[in-house]
């Protein structure tokens, strides 16, 4: 159709739109159809509709009843106009805008979209190169033919011949008019018109005739064919008649009676089935006041099967019975209240049995009713159940503290409950005694608390793995059982083809009659297709299960269990059809493992807990520095007891807590600190009042070297008051030899025997204790050292002088610890671990420390002495009388210090210092020899020389200890050269 004056067609790009002449032309629409008009739409319905179980309808608008809880176009109740207003305005604003939108509607500039780019002249150049040609052959086309609109009024969509315009439109009545009036006009263009029309059909008459005339043997060809076919259906249907009387009469005689016979059998066993199915139906009505007997008697497992097993036989055997068609629901809310009843129950029976006193000797309480609690729970997959008995343990273990406590503090009867009221503080107040029978009370009880949860989870635990090892048989019989079914449908098969393969399957006869018939075609079908799908015998089986339907199923239900074996065999009296058993409801093999994890986890976490409470009560008489205060002996009892309840926790839990532990370790730090703060101290203050003479040693002293000697190095029990005593003697007897010692070094060996059985008593302090005895030695040696060598006890205790004799004193005294340094090491050796033995190197510095200090002294013993020679021997002159005044003074000199130190000092040590003294006389000698020019040339000087010389030998060897003292005199001459 050509475009009318005022468009602008364009010219189609595609290729079908060019006709025959290279124009493009512009596609036709279709007739009776227009470019404006477009299908009505309907409202959205938003009444419910029922549920069909096919996809979303029609209607995509918001529904009232699925989106009630959702915000829809519907909510929106805000009148936009006064939310745009601004009250704050004096006047109203004329313009219709401003007025109904707000002031700033026509003021507001909206911003161009910087999403959209600026379009211009330049983007529609590349279009308009491209369609330039075809635009002129367009305008050319326009211009060649005229508009063609006036003749195609049949085209039009208004083509009515109603019309008046229309019909004079289509009929010309121009060409019919004649001169005259209007009505003779008309009248005669009618008559024009008709007789037109007449001609017309006349000339159509006459082509038909013609038509027939020329295919007139083929008309009476037909004709005579029409009488012959009617003859042969006559024929047969004379034919048919007797057959069909023939089939009636067979009909009656032979298919008549086996077929109302086989109508019979049909009947009857949809008559079984429908029996069957109302004595089901019957059962299942009794499911709710069987769950509720069962929950009366807290047989939560037996319902919940038989909840199972009912929901089972409405989804298969009883779906779609109008009936029951809320009983499904019921049953869920029924299973979601015994869980939460499950779950308070087991919260319960936890509280009760965490609780209970400790006098009930059971360590299980109520064992059924704890398997039956925990079978629910994991039947309902509550695999969550063991954090409920955590946290009623973790509460339990709170009140076993307190309840202790508040025992304790009841006992004692000058505490003033009302003013000291926490507990930490009522702890606080107790002496060590009360205290320390509260420790031992809350051990005790907390290993009887561990003692019962051991036994708890040991049964959740044995209920586990019977619930796992119940599961893995059920899956080997199912796989045994489907290996067998596999074999044996093969097997049928196999008899099937050799039996022809042509005849139809059981139970596809009957199929087909039930089908034509109308009755019970779902039961059919459904037979039908587990008998294809098996490819097994089902027909005893579904007898079987119709008959165990029909029997069993409503006395089975109305039995009130009282274990959990008569409630299986009350959910099993409903037959499932194949529906999932009791262990496909069971957690999986992987759960079930993680659940019997955590209750070996649970069993570490209360040996924790027990651990964190009991570190609460010793934390609480710790606060106020109490458990440093305690003396040696006192803190052994505590350590003691703390390692006695690690053990036997260790033993029942099999878990080694360190929360105890290191809490008595952080103890036994500061008791560490404390107890070598005061001997340090004690020492430091004896040394400062020490006058180093020699000291009596106390039967008790030698009694406590004697036990080290036979390798006890504990110190001895004290013996009572009022035993007789030995008199103290002069020397200490140790190995045979006898030192004498001061008073502080007495109780210096006393001190570190309190260090080592601090050792044994508690061996976690063994580092600590070595680098504190270390440091004692230490601070022993250099005390020691400044106050005798460096003479500091001139100003600290008054002493006069420093003679030799405390000199030889203090160095036998170190002589006497270097010797039990060894001892000491060896006993520390024994309480360490071998990757600990490099802290031993400690007691090698010390043993070096004390040689050096005991060499120092025999070196100051030998200056003193050496100062003596050279300060005598440089005036002496060869000269008689003999013997000489110089040599009579070295002797008494030498006299003096052997009397000093040969009671102190052994023999050997004696002869040694004498030694080197002899050195250095003979050394002095010497040089004043040859200073004064006297040698041994056998002349008077050298004679006087030699009788000096044979008077210092002959008293020096008449001391004693030294008579065979080699002095070798001839060495203070010089060698001739």
């Amino acid at each position: 159709m050509a475009s009318g004056p005022g468009s602008s067609p364009v010219a189609q790009a595609s290729a079908g739109s060019s006709g025959p002449d290279g124009f493009f032309r512009k596609p036709r629409e279709a007739a009776g159809s227009s470019r404006h008009y477009r299908p009505p739409r309907s409202l959205p319905d938003v009444c419910p509709k029922e549920p069909t179980g096919e996809a979303r309808g029609l209607c995509e608008g918001p529904s009232v009843v699925a989106d009630q809880h959702r915000w829809t176009v519907y909510n929106s109740k805000v009148n936009l106009p006064a939310a745009l207003n601004d009250p704050r305005l004096a006047k109203r604003e004329s313009d219709f805008f401003t007025k109904t939108w707000g002031l700033d509607f026509t003021e507001t500039e909206v911003m161009p979209s910087f999403y959209l780019p600026n379009i211009t002249a330049e983007h529609f150049s590349e279009y308009l190169q491209e369609t330039a040609q075809r635009e002129k052959i367009h305008e050319r086309c326009k211009n060649i033919c005229p508009n063609k609109d006036d003749l195609s009024i049949f085209m039009r969509p208004d083509f009515v011949l109603n019309d008046p315009a229309t019909f004079n439109t289509v009929l010309p009545w121009s060409h019919f008019s004649v001169a005259g009036g209007k009505n003779s006009r008309d009248g005669a263009s009618s008559r024009l018109l008709q007789e037109k029309l007449s001609h017309y059909l006349d000339v159509v008459e006459v082509s038909i005739a013609r038509q027939i005339s020329l295919r007139s043997e083929a008309f009476f060809h037909a004709m005579s064919s029409q009488h012959e076919l009617q003859d042969r259906l006559r024929e047969t249907a004379v034919a048919v008649a007797t057959l069909r009387a023939r089939t009636a009469v067979m009909d009656r005689v032979m298919c008549r009676g086996p077929l109302q016979a086989l109508k019979d059998t049909v009947t009857r066993s949809n008559c079984a089935k429908l029996h069957g199915k109302l004595k089901l139906m019957a059962a299942v009505q009794q499911t709710q006041p069987t769950v509720q007997l069962l929950l009366s008697t807290s047989e939560f497992v037996g319902a919940l099967e038989l909840i199972a097993t009912t929901k089972e036989v409405l989804q298969q055997e009883l779906q779609g019975i109008h009936s029951f068609r809320h009983l499904g629901s019921q049953l869920c809310e029924m299973e979601k209240l015994i869980d939460k009843m499950i779950v308070a129950d087991f919260t319960t029976y936890s509280r009760s049995d965490l609780n209970r006193s400790f006098e009930d000797d059971s360590q299980v309480l109520e064992k059924d009713r704890l398997q039956s609690l925990v079978f629910g729970l994991l039947r309902q997959r509550k695999l969550d159940f063991l954090d409920i008995y955590s946290e009623e343990m973790m509460q339990a273990a709170k009140g076993i503290v307190r309840q202790c406590v508040l025992r304790s503090v009841s006992q004692i009867e000058d505490m003033d409950t009302d003013t000291v009221v926490k507990l930490q503080d009522q702890m606080r107040l107790m002496k060590f005694s009360q205290w320390f029978e509260l420790l031992q009370n809350v051990f005790e009880h907390f290993v009887l608390f561990l003692t019962r949860i051991k036994a708890t989870l040991s049964v959740i635990r044995n209920v586990v793995l019977e619930v796992l090892d119940s599961c893995q048989r059920s899956r080997m019989a199912d796989s045994s059982s489907a290996i067998a079914d596999g074999n044996c449908g093969e097997n049928e098969d196999e008899d099937e083809e050799d039996s022809g393969g042509s005849s139809l399957r059981p139970g596809e006869a009957e199929l087909a009659y039930l089908t034509h018939e109308g009755l019970f075609i779902s039961d059919a079908l459904n037979e039908a297709e587990r008998r294809s799908s098996t490819a097994a015998p089902s027909k005893t089986q579904t007898q079987t299960r119709a008959e165990t339907s029909g029997s069993d199923s409503a006395s089975g239900t109305t039995e009130s269990s009282s274990s959990r074996e008569q409630t299986t065999n009350t959910a099993s009296s409903l037959p499932t059809g194949g529906t999932t058993s009791i262990e496909d409801l069971m957690p999986s093999d992987l759960e079930l493992g993680r659940v019997a994890n955590n209750i070996q986890e649970l069993l570490y976490t209360a040996s924790d807990i027990s651990h964190d409470r009991c570190v609460k009560v010793l934390l609480a008489k710790a606060k106020d520095c109490s458990l440093e205060r305690l003396s040696s002996a006192e803190f052994v009892c505590v350590s003691r007891a703390v390692e006695g309840f690690v053990k036997e926790t260790e033993a029942l839990c099999s878990r080694r807590s360190v929360s105890l532990r290191g809490a008595l370790q952080s103890q036994a730090n500061r008791f560490v600190h404390r107890f070598h703060e005061e001997r340090k101290t004690k020492l430091s203050l004896l040394l400062d009042n020490e006058r180093w003479k020699q000291a009596e040693v106390p039967a008790e002293f030698q009694h406590l070297v004697d036990s080290i000697a036979d390798g006890h190095i504990t110190l001895p029990e004290r013996k009572p008051a009022g035993t007789e005593e030995k008199k103290p003697s002069d020397f200490l007897l140790v190995d045979g030899q006898k030192y004498a010692v001061v008073g502080t070094v007495l109780l210096l060996i006393r001190i570190f025997l309190e260090y080592c059985q601090c050792v044994n008593d508690i061996p976690s302090i063994t580092t600590d204790m070595l680098t504190r005895l270390a440091d004692l030695l230490k601070h022993f040696n250099s005390r020691s050292c400044q106050l005798v060598l460096g003479a500091g006890a001139l100003q600290v205790v008054g002493l006069k002088t420093i003679t030799t004799k405390n000199l030889a004193l203090v160095s036998r005294c170190l002589q006497l610890v270097v010797h039990y340094i060894p001892i000491i090491r060896a006993h520390f050796e024994t309480k360490l671990q071998p990757k600990q033995y490099s802290i031993l190197r400690h007691f090698d510095h010390i043993t070096k420390d004390y040689n050096d200090h005991i060499a120092e002294i025999s070196a100051k013993l030998v200056a003193i002495m050496d100062g003596l020679f050279e300060r005598v021997l440089s005036k002496y002159e060869v000269k008689a009388p003999m013997p000489s005044l110089c040599f009579r003074n070295v002797c008494k000199q030498m006299a003096k210090m052997h009397e000093a130190i040969h009671d102190l000092l052994p023999e050997e040590q004696t002869q040694m210092l004498f030694l080197r003294i002899n050195t250095s006389f003979k050394m002095h000698l010497k040089r004043q020899l040859s200073r004064l020019g006297v040698i041994n040339d056998g002349g008077p000087q050298q004679g006087l020389v030699v009788v000096d010389v044979a008077f210092y030998t002959e008293n020096v060897q008449a001391l004693r200890s030294l008579e065979r003292l080699d002095l070798n005199m001839p060495e203070i001459w010089e060698q001739k050269r």
